[in-house]
C-alpha cells in the first residue's frame, strides 16, 4: 500500500478544507512547491495534487504552479481538479504530470473516460468522492444519485489505473477513514482503490493495511500531515516504503 501525501492548492497556496467546502480552508503553506520537496526528502514516492481552485470552477487555475512543482522533484506527480477536456489531459500529460485524475464529467460521459483512457493508457486515475453515500461533481457542490459502487462497476475494463475514493465528511476533519464503506467498495471492483479522507493517525493506516488484500491500493494523507498528527518516515515504514 502506498503512502501518498497530499498538496491541495488554492489561490497559490497549500491548503487543507474541511469536508470539501469553499471557505473552510486553513492555510498550510505559502509555497507549495518547498512542500513537495519536503515530501520527497521525506521518502515519499508519489505526490497527490490537487487544484482546488479548478475543482470549483469547473477549468485548471493552477496549471502553471502544479508544472513547476514537476520540475522541481524527482518522484510521480499525479494531478486533480477542474480536468475536463482531452486537451487539458494532454498537457499535463506532455509536461511530466504521471498521472491525471479525471472526476466530474467522467460520472456522467463514459465515452470521455474511454477516449482519454485509450488516449493516455495508464496515465487515469478517477476520483469518486461521496458524501451520504452518493458521488458528488462539481467540486463537491452537487450531489448525483448514483453510488460509488455502480459507478465503479460501469468502469471496470476500461485500463483505469485506480479509484481514489474519498468520503467528504471525512475529508479534513481527522475523524478516521470510512472503513467500511472503502472495503465494500474494494471488494466490489478490479479497480485498485486509493483511500482519501479522515486520516488522522499511523492506527488508521494500520486499519487500511489490515483491508489491503481486499484491493485498496493506497492511501492520501492529507490534514494530518501538516498538523504533525501523522509523520510521513513513520507512515512509509508501515508500509516498507520511502527512501
Amino acid at each position: 500500500m502506498v503512502i501518498i501525501p497530499a498538496i491541495d492548492i488554492k489561490d497559490g497556496r497549500c491548503v487543507r478544507l474541511q469536508q470539501g467546502r469553499a471557505g473552510t480552508e486553513s492555510v498550510y503553506s505559502e509555497d507549495p512547491v518547498a512542500v513537495a520537496r519536503r515530501w520527497e526528502a521525506e521518502g515519499a514516492e508519489l505526490i497527490h495534487i490537487v487544484d482546488l481552485d479548478g475543482a470549483f470552477s469547473g477549468t485548471p487555475k493552477n496549471h502553471d504552479l502544479i508544472l513547476e512543482i514537476v520540475r522541481s522533484v524527482k518522484i510521480p506527480i499525479q494531478a486533480a481538479g477542474g480536468i475536463r477536456t482531452i486537451d487539458e489531459i494532454g498537457s499535463y500529460i506532455r509536461q511530466g504530470v504521471s498521472r491525471v485524475v479525471l472526476g466530474t464529467r467522467v460520472v456522467s460521459d463514459r465515452s470521455f473516460l474511454e477516449t482519454a483512457c485509450r488516449a493516455f493508457p495508464g496515465r487515469i486515475s478517477v476520483g469518486l468522492d461521496t458524501r451520504a453515500g452518493k458521488v458528488l461533481v462539481k467540486g463537491w457542490t452537487e450531489a448525483t444519485e448514483q453510488s460509488a459502487i455502480e459507478l465503479a462497476d460501469q468502469m471496470n475494463g476500461l485500463g483505469i489505473l485506480a479509484i481514489i475514493f474519498t468520503d467528504v465528511q471525512r475529508d479534513g476533519m481527522l475523524q478516521g477513514p470510512n472503513l467500511d464503506a472503502i472495503r465494500e467498495l474494494a471488494r466490489s471492483t478490479e479497480i485498485p482503490i486509493i483511500a482519501s479522507g479522515g486520516i488522522s493517525s499511523l492506527d488508521d493506516i494500520r486499519s487500511l493495511l489490515s483491508i489491503e488484500s481486499s484491493g485498496v491500493a493506497g492511501v492520501i494523507v492529507g490534514k494530518a500531515l501538516y498538523t504533525g498528527a501523522v509523520k510521513l518516515t513513520e507512515a512509509l515504514s508501515l508500509t516498507g516504503g520511502g527512501a
